[in-house]
C-alpha cells in the first residue's frame, strides 16, 4: 500500500517536476548532477519561502519607515503647537502683569489725589464752620444793635415828651443839645446796623459759594471713587477666581498671609482715614474700603508667589498622562515628556525638604510651600538643590530623566495640599488665566 502511494506521489511529482540533469564539464571530464523531483520540490518551496520572507520584511520596513516619518511629523507639529501655546501664555501673562502694574500705579496716583482732596475738604469744612460762627456772631450783634436802637428810640420819644411839657426859656438850649446828641447817636447806630447787615449778606453769599464748591468736590470724589472701585474689582476678582478654581479657601489663605506679614509698618499694615477722630464720613468709609481691597490685592500677590501656579517646564514638552486612575491604579500627578536633561523649574517659592532617591520615584525633589502645599518632581536625571535650601519660583532645580519606575524620559509632577494629592493641571490652568 505504501509502495503504491509512493509511486503515485513520485509520478505526480514527475509530472510537475520532471527529473533534470545538470552537466558540469571540465577539460578532461564531463559529469552531471541529477535533480530528482523531490529535490526540485524542496528547492521550489525554499525559494518561495525566501521570496515571501523578503517581501514581508520589505513591507514591514517600509511601513515602519512611513509610520516613523508620520510620528516624527506629528511630534514636530505637536511641538510647534505647544511652543505657540507657551508663547501665547507667556505673552498673556506679561500683559496681565503689565495691566496689574498699571492698575497699581493708577491706584497709587488716585489715592494720592484722594488724600489731597480729603485735606481740601477738611479745610473747606473748617472754613465753613468758621463762616457759620462768624455769621452767628454777626446776627447776635445785629440783634443786640436793633434792641439798643429800639431802646434809644423809646428814650428819645420819652425825652421829647418830657421836653415838650417842661421846657422853659432857661432849659430850652440844654434840651435842644440833648436831642441833637441822641439824633447823632441813632444815626451812627443805623450806619453800624447797615454795615453789619452788609457783612452778614456777604458772609451768607460766601458760605453758599463754599457749599457749592464742596458739592462739586464731593461729586469729583464720587467719580474718582467709582473709577477706583471698578479698577480694584477688575484686579481682585480674577485672583479670587484663580485661588478658588485651585480649590483653596480664600478667607483662610488671606488670614494666613496676614499673620505672616503682621509687623507694624509692614507692607500689609491696615491704613484708615479718619476725620478728627470722630465718626467716619462716607468718603472716609469708601476710602477705607478701597484700602482694604488694596490690602487684599497685596495679599493675593504674596500668596500667588508662594502657591504653585507656574509650570515646571519652560521648554517644549508632550503631556503624556494626567491625574487620576491609570491602568487600574491611582496616578497622583501629571506626566510631561521632553528631551533628556530638560531643565525642571520650581513652580513657587518654598523650602526643599527632600532631594534624593526614593523607590519608584527615582531621583525625587520635594518642596514645601505655604498653606500646607507640597510639590514633587520625580524621575529626574540630576538633582541641583539640597535639603533645607530656599528656592524661588522659576529656579532651576533639576534635569528631566528616566530614573526609578519609568518607561521613558519624562517628569512626574505632583501637588499635594495638606498631604492629599491634587490635580496639578488645576493650579497650572488657574495661573495661566491670570499671569
Amino acid at each position: 500500500m505504501r509502495t503504491r502511494l509512493a509511486i503515485k506521489v513520485h509520478a505526480l511529482l514527475e509530472h510537475y517536476f520532471p527529473e533534470r540533469r545538470l552537466f558540469l564539464r571540465s577539460d578532461s571530464d564531463t559529469r552531471f548532477i541529477r535533480l530528482r523531483p523531490e529535490t526540485q520540490l524542496f528547492a521550489f518551496f525554499g525559494t518561495t519561502l525566501i521570496i515571501a520572507w523578503t517581501i514581508i520584511a520589505t513591507a514591514i520596513i517600509l511601513m515602519d519607515s512611513i509610520g516613523s516619518g508620520n510620528f516624527r511629523e506629528q511630534a514636530r507639529r505637536d511641538q510647534q503647537t505647544y511652543e505657540l501655546r507657551l508663547n501665547e501664555m507667556s505673552a498673556e501673562r506679561d500683559a496681565r502683569t503689565a495691566e496689574a502694574l498699571a492698575a497699581q500705579d493708577r491706584f497709587n496716583a488716585a489715592l494720592k489725589q484722594i488724600s489731597e482732596m480729603q485735606t481740601q475738604l477738611l479745610a473747606s469744612e473748617v472754613r465753613r464752620q468758621e463762616m457759620e460762627t462768624g455769621i452767628e456772631v454777626i446776627q447776635t450783634t445785629l440783634r443786640r444793635t436793633m434792641r439798643e436802637r429800639e431802646a434809644a428810640v423809646k428814650e428819645l420819644a420819652a425825652l421829647k415828651s418830657e421836653a415838650d411839657g417842661t421846657m422853659t426859656a432857661e432849659s430850652g438850649p440844654q434840651a435842644s443839645s440833648l436831642v441833637d446828641m441822641l439824633t447823632a447817636a441813632l444815626t451812627e447806630t443805623a450806619r453800624e446796623r447797615d454795615a453789619i447787615e452788609a457783612q452778614a449778606l456777604d458772609a451768607i453769599r460766601e458760605a453758599e459759594e463754599i457749599e457749592l464748591e464742596m458739592a462739586l468736590m464731593r461729586e469729583k470724589n464720587n467719580q474718582i471713587f467709582r473709577q477706583l472701585e471698578d479698577a480694584m474689582t477688575v484686579s481682585v476678582e480674577p485672583l479670587t477666581k484663580m485661588f478658588q478654581s485651585a480649590g483653596l479657601d480664600t478667607d483662610s489663605l488671606l488670614n494666613q498671609v496676614r499673620r505672616g506679614y503682621s509687623g507694624q509698618g509692614g507692607p500689609l499694615t491696615p491704613v484708615t482715614f479718619s476725620t478728627k477722630g470722630g465718626e467716619l464720613t462716607e468718603e472716609a468709609q469708601r476710602a477705607n474700603a478701597l484700602l482694604g481691597e488694596m490690602d487684599k490685592l497685596n495679599v493675593y500677590r504674596i500668596a500667588a508667589e508662594t502657591a504653585p501656579f507656574a509650570h515646571p517646564l519652560k521648554s517644549a514638552y508632550r503631556f503624556t498622562s494626567g491625574f487620576g486612575t491609570r491602568w487600574g491604579r491611582p496616578h497622583n500627578g501629571a506626566d510631561f515628556a521632553a528631551r533628556h536633561g530638560t531643565p525642571i523649574h520650581a513652580t513657587a517659592d518654598g523650602v526643599v525638604i527632600h532631594a534624593d532617591w526614593q523607590s519608584g520615584y527615582g531621583r525625587l525633589i520635594k518642596i514645601k510651600h505655604e498653606f500646607g502645599i507640597e510639590t514633587r518632581y520625580a524621575h529626574l536625571a540630576k538633582i541641583r538643590v539640597k535639603v533645607g535650601q530656599r528656592v524661588s519660583r522659576g529656579d532651576h532645580i533639576g534635569d528631566m530623566g528616566n530614573s526609578g519606575r519609568s518607561t521613558g524620559t519624562h517628569l512626574h509632577y505632583e501637588v499635594r495640599v495638606n498631604g492629599r494629592a491634587k490635580n496639578p493641571m488645576t493650579f497650572i490652568k488657574a495661573g495661566s488665566n491670570v499671569f
